[in-house]
């Protein structure tokens, strides 16, 4: 440099970069400020509704009410020690997993079967799909009320034709023994079909190229089944396993219109017991533990699900 030169002044390095990312940030806010306003009022009543409601009963978890003119005691922990230590609690954990394994994997497998042979689109299945949904619009209470028809001991229907089989009739919603799997046939009815559209919208998306390449190859449909169908629908099943867990646990309908958790507790869900908590008892402390264990029951597991499928796909 020479001396005549005058120096060169710095530059400043920071600002500009800052200054662009700013309005980089200005510019994408304001493009995606129409999609945000239509999000809002679902987001709102999300943040009333959901997480508003999480935070009461957190809340609610961790003081003990017994009636509603008594005072409202800190009890920090202990209405979940107490659900923990409460044997109706654990019976109807134990029924729940029990109603959702007897009721996920009979649906998922039914809901696959219609889905492969209604795949084809022609008029035939069009009715047949419409047939298998319908069950999904009936309110689970005018479902619960045909079947306790159906059930009903020695006039039912089930009883009627299957009565010359049976030495003995069995009281489906009275035995202990069999009212669990008696309910269970209900859950499996409403939510096959529902299931089943999930797995057409999978069956979508299979390619065809390679349905075609395996057939000319001379794979049977056993082959591509096994080889194509099943690893292409593996999403699939894990997000309708998600649903149906969360159906498992959250319908609880039937339970109320039919046995009333009965007999002898043997129809008692997890949902079932926290109402007889709240509403019978009203143990308001007791009930939200109960509740707040179930949800965190609920999103580990829905987080484990959807953590595993990402893992599948290649995600972070």
């Amino acid at each position: 440099m020479s001396l005549a030169e005058p120096a060169a002044l710095p530059v400043a390095t920071s600002a500009p970069p800052r200054l662009h990312a700013l309005r980089r940030f200005a510019a994408g806010l304001k493009a995606s400020l129409p999609a945000y306003l239509l999000l809002l009022p679902s987001l709102v009543f999300l943040a009333l509704f959901t997480y508003g409601a999480m935070g009461r009963v957190f809340v609610d978890a961790l003081y003990q009410r017994t009636t509603p003119k008594a005072p409202v005691r800190f009890v920090g922990f202990d209405n979940i020690s107490a659900v923990l230590a409460d044997a109706s609690f654990t019976g109807a954990v134990v029924n729940n997993l029990l109603y959702a394994v007897g009721t996920a994997i009979p649906s998922i497998a039914l809901a696959l079967l219609f889905a492969l042979a209604l795949s084809r689109t022609n008029a035939v299945t069009s009715a047949l799909r419409a047939a298998l949904f319908l069950p999904v619009l009936i309110p689970m209470v005018a479902a619960s009320a045909l079947f306790l028809f159906i059930f009903l001991p020695n006039v039912g229907l089930l009883d009627y034709y299957i009565g010359h089989l049976l030495p003995v009739l069995p009281n489906w919603l009275g035995d202990p023994d069999i009212a669990l799997y008696a309910i269970m046939i209900i859950t499996i009815w409403k939510n096959a079909g529902y299931y089943m559209l999930f797995f057409l919208a999978g069956l979508q998306a299979v390619p065809e190229e390679v349905m075609e390449a395996a057939h000319l190859d001379g794979a049977g449909p056993f082959m591509r089944l096994r080889h194509i169908i099943l690893p292409e629908l593996r999403p699939t099943f894990l997000f309708v396993t998600v649903i149906a867990t969360l159906n498992a646990v959250t319908q609880v309908d039937h339970v109320f219109v039919m046995t009333k958790g009965g007999p002898s507790n043997a129809t008692n869900l997890v949902l079932f017991y926290i109402y007889q908590q709240a509403v019978e008892h009203y143990d308001i402390g007791k009930a939200s533990a109960a509740t707040l264990l179930t949800l965190a029951a609920l999103m580990a597991l829905t987080a484990l699900s959807f953590r595993t499928l990402a893992n599948r796909e290649g995600g972070p």
